[in-house]
């Protein structure tokens, strides 16, 4: 393939560790997300110094936050040392430019959605690029919601007052006058939509396009099944761009009934010399990167329409790479060939050509591209994996004593999804000492509607009569901090009792105790008082919207509830469960490193006070992105590192786990966990009696429309399956195992020293940070 790169591109790709690409469109991998928005926002500026009246089509949300991040250092320190060292580095030439000039496209929004929410996307250009980098308005073609006519001149909030519009109006006849209201307003978004994409190709089409890609592939809003040369148009979106637009909108009861407007994909690919770049981090989406790079065109992976251009191309993260031939092959020949690469080749080559690994003939591995390579190839190869393998499931059933476990997890819940059948175990042992310490406050996994329900249905057991620890003399000055433990045996007496009015008194009881806490109520009525402000508060804000402090701390507070009621269960107490509300996640801070007060100090005051021997925590080696996970494994590390300086850390074990988001593969890992099916089931009841905030899954993974303790088990399944693979059927039903006879997943666990973890931390670290 030739590789048309421009002299920051070639810059870039001089530094990545792919060489040969083999993919049908280019692309260039590198290390970490920040280094992905430098290479996009020197690649967007080097355009815009060679086009200064082009067309660009630029990303909204999260996915844009590097790429707006760098192009604003760029632009602000283009004269100073740092940004000519930068420019010197990337072979950025030229003077600076100026995006005022420039014509920019907004490819999508949601539908109907006011302009002045902050969730919208027109806004969130108006912000970052209008107001920020000086981008002109006049010449700017934006969808404005509140601007589009529709019937009789109303308002979308007339048409369409529940925001719910029924697209079978294009082909139906209407059956009132509501429904002719709307039926002509949806011709005049149609309308709309087609002057749009007229106006787009009366600029030539678009000249820069940059955009990231949805885990069904999809590009703008065009999701899997797209036409290659659709136009811009007013349409309906999958569950995977819901799931992933849940957080933005408020949830995905939200996103399952709006629509979008985006342009298509024909509206991309109209300009033949469109340099049309899609960017994407983190291995979760490395198989749609790999079919979208690897496959003739097709409707499935929307990105393969863009195989046309030929300025087209892809920039990744090493993490969205690894599944590529070209990254896989790497791994195999890049450095000295070691167990983990034998390993990896001959149990998926088990998957490849469908054999147990007993079952595996020499004559197998040596027809295979990548067990062919391994050293001394012989009969035995098959059972030193075999081996290796056994010893590290060894590790995940032997039993321990007289550990000090400290638990970590970003968020409530990802302990129970990373680990909860290896806690279960410890928990056994007497001796044994088991700490959970959750690491923010967790509070936009809680719903506007579940908080509001909640409140209303606390407001009317309190007109009953039924909270009646409000009425003891003492609880407003001090009663409301003590029995905290009786409120959770309470709600577990209830499960027990398969009592659902009294589960929910319990919960009501924790929310009464957080409301006097948070608002320092002194009395019955002005408890009253204050659950009538929130409520009408949350009745008056919309979906995504930003709660206030107070709520928020409130949601968070009913989190934490959630995580005493799980460990509970194994009968650990309240004081055993840790809250840290580190500051990075109360302030919604991203990138840099971990503040030292308010985010490494109360973790590292814990490990002062329990002295643990096993610390777990949630470990993505990739990095990929500003994420929670990241942020609380860095504050972790250098916790872990401080307290190396105050105590010999030499015996201490560093866990490291992951869950819905993130797999690891066998070959990855130190400890394989069996899991049995009545530790399956343990989890699912448990996730959903506790979780009460997360049973309808207003919040899904994009992988799985239902509670994640749901793909967890799924995902934990599919693990055991490449397990048995190898080891055969045979050796779980007829193992002298009770444990393994019952088996029916597994686990993947990473073990570690403290200098084993501290140099994995630091070497993300400066990846991550090194380039800010």
């Amino acid at each position: 393939m030739k590789l048309n790169f421009s002299t920051v591109e070639k810059a870039f790709f001089n530094e990545s560790k792919l060489q040969n690409i083999s993919t049908r469109m280019p692309y260039i991998a590198v290390d970490s997300f920040p280094k992905l928005g430098l290479l996009s926002a020197l690649s967007f500026l080097e355009w815009a110094g060679e086009n200064p009246n082009g067309v660009v089509c630029l990303p909204t949300g999260k996915t844009a936050q590097y790429f707006l991040q760098f192009t604003n250092l760029l632009l602000s320190e283009w004269d100073t040392d740092k940004g000519a060292d930068l420019r010197k580095k990337y072979n950025l030439r030229g003077a600076k430019p100026s995006l005022n000039e420039l014509q920019l496209v907004q490819m999508g929004d949601f539908y109907p959605i006011s302009s002045s929410q902050h969730n919208s996307l027109h806004n969130f250009i108006l912000k970052n690029y209008i107001e920020k980098l000086g981008f002109n308005l006049h010449k700017a073609l934006l969808i404005n919601s509140d601007k589009i006519e529709l019937a009789e001149g109303r308002h979308f909030s007339e048409v369409f007052p529940d925001f719910q519009i029924d697209l079978s109006l294009r082909y139906r006849e209407a059956k009132n006058r509501q429904e002719q209201i709307q039926q002509q307003s949806i011709f005049k978004i149609d309308q709309w939509c087609t002057e749009y994409e007229n106006q787009i190709r009366d600029k030539g089409g678009i000249g820069y396009f940059l955009g990231g890609i949805g885990p069904d592939g999809h590009i703008a809003f065009n999701t899997r099944g797209s036409d290659h040369f659709s136009s811009t148009r007013l349409t309906t979106t999958n569950f995977e761009t819901q799931a992933v637009t849940a957080t933005d909108l408020g949830g995905i009861e939200v996103s399952r009934k709006r629509l979008v407007i985006t342009i298509g994909l024909g509206t991309i690919g109209f300009n033949p010399e469109n340099k049309a770049i899609i960017y994407a981090a983190g291995e979760a989406i490395a198989d749609t990167i790999k079919y979208s790079l690897e496959s003739e065109p097709t409707v499935i992976y929307p990105a393969t329409s863009l195989h046309k251009l030929k300025n087209s191309r892809f920039y990744l993260t090493d993490g969205a790479s690894v599944s590529l031939e070209d990254a896989v092959d790497y791994f195999y020949n890049n450095g000295p060939w070691t167990h983990k690469k034998t390993e990896r080749a001959v149990i998926e080559l088990c998957k490849k050509i469908n054999k147990f690994g007993g079952k595996l003939e020499l004559n197998d591995l040596k027809e295979d591209k990548y067990c062919s390579r391994i050293p001394g190839l012989n009969e035995n190869t098959v059972q030193s994996v075999i081996d290796s393998i056994l010893v590290k499931m060894q590790r995940g059933m032997q039993g321990e004593t007289n550990q000090i476990y400290y638990h970590t997890g970003p968020h409530h819940d990802d302990i129970m999804l990373g680990i909860m059948p290896l806690t279960n175990r410890q928990s056994r042992d007497s001796t044994n000492e088991l700490h959970f310490s959750v690491l923010t406050s967790g509070y936009t996994a809680v719903t506007n509607s579940f908080l509001l329900d909640l409140l209303i249905d606390t407001r009317d057991l309190i007109s009953m009569g039924h909270l009646e620890m409000i009425n003891y003399p003492d609880f407003f000055e001090n009663g409301y901090k003590y029995k905290w433990d009786k409120d959770i045996y309470h709600y577990l007496d209830n499960i027990a009792a398969q009592n659902p009015e009294e589960k929910r008194r319990g919960v009501c009881h924790r929310l009464i105790r957080a409301l006097v806490l948070i608002w320092e109520i002194e009395n019955k009525n002005t408890l009253l008082e204050v659950i009538d402000e929130v409520v009408a508060s949350l009745q008056s804000s919309y979906g995504g919207s930003i709660n206030p402090p107070k709520v928020q701390k409130l949601k968070g507070m009913i989190r934490e509830f959630e995580e005493e009621l799980v460990w509970a269960h194994y009968g650990i107490m309240v004081k055993n469960v840790h809250h840290l509300r580190l500051g990075f996640y109360q302030e919604n801070l991203t990138g840099g490193k971990p503040d030292m007060e308010k985010d490494v100090l109360p973790i590292l005051e814990d490990f002062r006070k329990y002295k643990p021997t096993v610390i777990s925590l949630a470990m993505d080696p990739q990095g990929s992105g500003p994420d929670t996970h990241y942020k609380v494994l860095q504050a972790i590390a250098r916790a872990v590192e401080e307290w190396n300086k105050e105590e010999d850390l030499s015996n201490l074990r560093i866990v490291g786990y992951r869950n819905v988001w993130f797999k690891y593969n066998p070959w990855d890992v130190e400890v394989i966990v069996p899991v049995s099916l009545n530790a399956l089931a343990t989890l699912n009841k448990s996730f959903a009696e506790c979780y009460v905030t997360q049973v309808n899954a207003s919040f899904p993974s994009y992988q799985h429309d239902g509670m994640f303790s749901e793909l967890t088990q799924r995902n934990w399944f599919e693990q055991h399956k490449q397990i048995q693979f190898l080891l055969g059927k045979n050796f779980f039903y007829e193992n002298s195992s009770p444990l393994l006879r019952a088996t029916h997943g597994m686990v993947y666990l990473r073990e570690l020293n403290v200098q084993q973890f501290i140099e994995e931390a630091s070497k993300l670290g400066k990846s991550m940070e090194g380039i800010l």
